[in-house]
């Protein structure tokens, strides 16, 4: 999977417009960051890479690269 390709899929996870969500985005400034969101992030992990997130991994995410380094 590309990086447009994951990008993309963090703008569907986030409810984004196309093309909103980039690498170099602290979460912070992402308005549709929120805890729904962080639990759709959650179930998106594990269904598309098999990576299991805590909650714990989750509140250590400061940046969209954060979670582009967990997509493998």
């Amino acid at each position: 999977m590309t990086i447009e390709e994951k990008l993309a899929l963090l703008d569907e996870t986030f409810e984004a417009d196309e093309g909103t969500v980039q690498a170099d985005m602290a979460l912070d400034d992402i308005d549709e960051y929120d805890s729904m969101t962080k639990l759709s992030l959650i179930v998106m992990m594990e269904d598309e890479f098999g990576v299991k997130l805590t909650s714990e991994m989750v509140r250590k995410l400061e940046t969209v690269q954060d979670i582009l380094d967990l997509m493998k």
